[in-house]
């Protein structure tokens, strides 16, 4: 009797550990992303991501991003940049766990591109300094910390047509505190060139944790507006 109210607890267990962070759900992630123009070096990243444990619904995750770009060249490109990360990080408002989590993040990067016959490859690498702050809304009590990140993401950018083409990348997440691994995320998507400063894409993420792994569709909308003669 007593293994079976074991097995029957660790059943009930795993359930409710299973409901509460939602990874058997297809989520999905909406996205835009703006590089504009302001110098012939220099040019603003603007950023929006919607992101939910289910289609559209059952909030997750609100990211806003910018930064300030320098091209080095046509190959190279030199970021500095500030986020603000609102997460509820509960599948369903789960009350009795941490259901708030905003983060400022500072983050510098440097993109490198390069072709190989008709393929473009972009490699990024990023370092984040995130300011969290994680909140119980059933107590008056908070934990702050500040935690630092490396990413390292290969890109791969297959042109299929003039307007049409294939676009997929790795992204690894190291900890340089704690545990070293963080995250792992595998997309694939398919492209469309609406205009020479407008893309979409529509794709499918793969996005691994140490101990959870969770599905996501997005949808990307890209728009680089040339902001020059404003400037001038």
């Amino acid at each position: 009797m007593r293994r079976l109210l074991i097995v029957v607890l660790g059943i009930v267990v795993t359930s409710a550990l299973g409901q509460d962070n939602g990874q058997d759900k297809l989520g999905s992630w909406h996205m835009y992303f703006g590089t504009n123009q302001i110098a012939d070096k220099w040019s603003i990243h603007t950023e929006a991501q919607l992101r939910y444990f289910e289609q559209a619904k059952n909030f997750n995750q609100l990211l806003l991003r910018t930064g300030l770009n320098y091209h080095i060249d046509d190959n190279a490109i030199a970021t500095v940049g500030y986020a603000y990360i609102l997460t509820d990080p509960t599948f369903e408002g789960n009350e009795n766990l941490v259901n708030k989590i905003s983060e400022n993040r500072i983050f510098q990067q440097f993109i490198l591109k390069n072709k190989v016959w008709e393929l473009l490859f972009e490699h990024r690498y990023r370092l984040e300094q995130r300011f969290i702050t994680l909140e119980n809304k059933n107590s008056p009590f908070f934990d702050e910390r500040v935690e630092h990140r490396a990413r390292y993401r290969l890109q791969m950018t297959v042109p299929l047509t003039d307007i049409l083409f294939l676009n997929f990348y790795d992204e690894l997440f190291i900890n340089l505190q704690n545990e070293a691994f963080d995250q792992n995320r595998l997309y694939a998507a398919v492209g469309l060139n609406v205009t020479n400063n407008l893309s979409v894409q529509a794709g499918y993420l793969k996005n691994h944790f140490r101990t959870i792994n969770y599905d996501r569709l997005q949808v990307a909308v890209f728009y680089n507006p040339d902001l020059r003669k404003l400037f001038k």
